[in-house]
């Protein structure tokens, strides 16, 4: 994918999220992920949720998008219905910006699979 492309892309789905949550400001990449995070536990995103289950939901969303190019495997639902994932391959691309470009890859290619091609879907519901 071009640099215009990933750019192109990765606001298309900023402004999808900031429209679906009728919010004012675009989401940046933690507000995403965090929300993919909710997706992957299944539980509705107005519910409450703690500091550290804030943080495990960013890193099941991390997992889930990382899975996808074999860095982490799915291995279950634990007794509280929390997704778990095992670490496979070390995520070794250097810097911060090339980090950042995989995980916007990542993340438009989540977008496109599970809302983009669907009609009248809605990541509130």
């Amino acid at each position: 994918m071009d640099s215009w492309e990933l750019d192109f892309e990765w606001l298309r789905v900023r402004h999808f999220v900031k429209d679906c949550l009728r919010k004012e400001e675009l989401p940046d990449m933690n507000i995403i992920i965090f929300l993919i995070g909710i997706q992957e536990l299944g539980k509705p995103i107005n519910q409450k949720f703690t500091k550290e289950e804030k943080r495990d939901l960013m890193h099941v969303g991390s997992c889930r998008l990382l899975s996808e190019e074999g860095y982490y495997e799915y291995k279950g639902l634990d007794h509280e219905g929390w997704p778990h994932y095992e670490n496979i391959v070390p995520f070794t691309v250097k810097g911060v910006k090339e980090q950042e470009d995989v995980l916007k890859k990542l993340i438009i290619q989540y977008f496109t699979k599970y809302y983009f091609n669907k009609s009248n879907v809605s990541i509130h519901e």
